[in-house]
């Protein structure tokens, strides 16, 4: 044996043991009329099942575990909530177990009534070292089996990453222009400098720079002074300027910089290096007043990529990508692929969340239809769907597919996807 207790729970749920001629555990005669639903929160596993026990109807809660000491081993005895319970189903009936009055729970032992196929073709989802547990047999599922499982899969993730905007929102009092800022800062990171660009945005509020916005310099020098890379033995005459103008600025504010230690540059293109992503962040907020609120009005993609073209990156970085440090030709303007990053981790999900939380069916409708223009993604997890026959035809289901990945295919979690269950079931 060598199946958790989400195993027997899928096999009761689908039914998928053998269902006549069932008998309890002291012998009385089973009729399963209705296995309930499934039941994810505190309490017994399933509610509003319906059986019959010889000759009498019963209809309450269901629990079910590997093994019938377990109750114990739960507590259940001392929860109120089991009382209900009117049938316990094991797959190793080791000890009798009673309700507070002293009755007898009846007992149904699964051990033998499912085949042995059933959880083989488990354990071949679950154990194996293939880059996703159903790697191998993805291809045979229907279409829309697969399509199914990723538009539950898109919801989920829309709605914790929605969750997650909500509970910054109200850490910043409600604000949605500094909420947009501190996440439109983060995606500037990317994966590799998300963290110090979350610092640096917690470090600068966005209204401190409505009172500079007529002086870029000062607006370059707080984002790199609170970045931690200025001080006063730089070279150039542009650093050496921007480093004048923070000293101004932060006794003025009482800034406090970031260790300039946390930003990575290591394995990197000097176009993605966060010197220049920095450069291209403060551009955005030199061209970009009120951001969001111009987000909102914007009705098309073409109008959204145009707030990231020819942003008014300094020159300077045309010829560096550090301080101190010269180069040929770095790109100033962020490439495609990181504006549509923007688009679908920033902009859409902003729309979304805004949409649902301000009940303006409008901008969450906005935000799918961008989401379904703008093509797949691609990367290295993507990848390997599109290897095993899976086609994500837009940026909503190549998103779907991070989530199924990231929450359900990497945690083996193959008895909550339609895609395992279609497969088990087979």
């Amino acid at each position: 044996m060598n199946f958790t207790e989400d195993f027997l729970h899928f096999i009761w749920q689908f039914r998928l043991f053998k269902t006549t001629e069932l008998y309890c555990a002291g012998g009385e005669k089973l009729e399963l009329l209705s296995p309930g639903v499934l039941n994810k929160d505190a309490g017994p596993d399933f509610s509003h099942a319906r059986l019959k026990i010889d000759d009498t109807l019963w209809a309450g809660n269901v629990e079910l575990h590997i093994k019938s000491s377990d109750w114990l081993l739960h507590s259940h005895g001392e929860n109120g909530a089991f009382e209900s319970v009117i049938l316990h189903v094991v797959y190793q009936h080791d000890q009798e177990i009673y309700h507070r009055n002293g009755s007898l729970i009846p007992v149904l032992v699964l051990k033998d009534l499912f085949s042995d196929h059933l959880l083989y073709t488990y354990h071949s989802l679950v154990n194996n070292r293939n880059a996703f547990p159903c790697e191998k047999q993805i291809g045979s599922v229907d279409q829309i089996v697969i399509e199914n499982a990723l538009s539950r899969a898109i919801a989920e993730r829309l709605q914790h990453k929605s969750a997650e905007v909500l509970t910054r929102l109200g850490a910043l009092k409600g604000s949605w222009d500094e909420t947009f800022y501190y996440f439109i800062a983060r995606n500037f990171g990317f994966k590799v400098n998300a963290v110090p660009f979350e610092m640096l945005a917690s470090s600068l509020p966005q209204r401190i720079f409505a009172k500079h916005k007529n002086n870029p310099l000062q607006i370059e020098a707080m984002i790199f002074g609170q970045a931690g890379f200025l001080n006063a033995e730089l070279p150039d005459e542009y650093s050496k300027q921007l480093y004048l103008e923070y000293t101004f600025l932060q006794r003025k504010y009482g800034f406090k910089p970031i260790d300039v230690s946390l930003w990575k540059f290591l394995r990197m293109r000097p176009q993605n290096f966060p010197t220049v992503r920095l450069a291209q962040f403060a551009a955005l907020i030199v061209s970009s007043s009120h951001l969001f609120s111009k987000i909102l009005e914007l009705k098309s993609l073409k109008e959204i990529y145009r707030l990231f073209e020819d942003l008014p990156v300094n020159n300077y970085w045309e010829q560096h990508y550090h301080f101190r440090k010269a180069t040929k030709h770095v790109r100033l303007q962020p490439g495609p692929a990181s504006v549509q990053n923007i688009v679908i981790n920033t902009i859409c999900l902003f729309l979304f969340t805004y949409g649902k939380y301000t009940d303006q069916a409008h901008f969450m409708d906005r935000a799918l239809v961008f989401l379904e223009e703008l093509p797949a993604e691609r990367n290295m997890i993507i990848d390997q769907y599109v290897n095993s026959g899976v086609r994500p035809d837009s940026a909503l289901m190549s998103q779907a597919l991070l989530q199924l990945n990231k929450y359900h295919c990497s945690q083996k979690k193959c008895l909550n996807c339609g895609i395992g269950i279609k497969i088990l079931k087979k």
